[in-house]
Formats: structure tokens, C-alpha cells, sequence
């Protein structure tokens, strides 16, 4: 599991990497991406409970 010192650790690398004016735009982006997976991933869900109800 990922400790609390191991997630300091990463933002500092992040940080360090990418910037402070880089890193709101790629958590908005990441957020986006999120957002869009589970409503695409909630769309095939619900596509396989009408079949199943169909079926019956």
C-alpha cells in the first residue's frame, strides 16, 4: 500500500518535474480522463443490465 511519506515523495517529484504552473492543468486533465472512463465504463454496465432484463 502507498504510505503518506511515499505520496510526499511523489508530489515532490512531480512538483519537480513538471512545475507549479504545469501541475493544476494535468490534474484537471487526469480528472477529465477519470470522469470520462467511468461514464463510459457506467454506459457498458448499464447496456449489460437491459440485456439481461430483455433476456428474462
Amino acid at each position: 500500500m502507498v504510505g503518506p511519506g511515499s505520496m510526499v515523495l511523489i508530489a515532490v517529484v512531480a512538483l519537480l518535474i513538471f512545475g507549479p504552473k504545469k501541475l493544476p492543468e494535468l490534474g484537471k486533465a487526469a480528472g477529465n480522463t477519470l470522469r470520462e472512463f467511468k461514464n463510459a465504463t457506467k454506459g457498458l454496465a448499464d447496456d449489460e443490465d437491459d440485456k439481461n432484463k430483455s433476456a428474462k
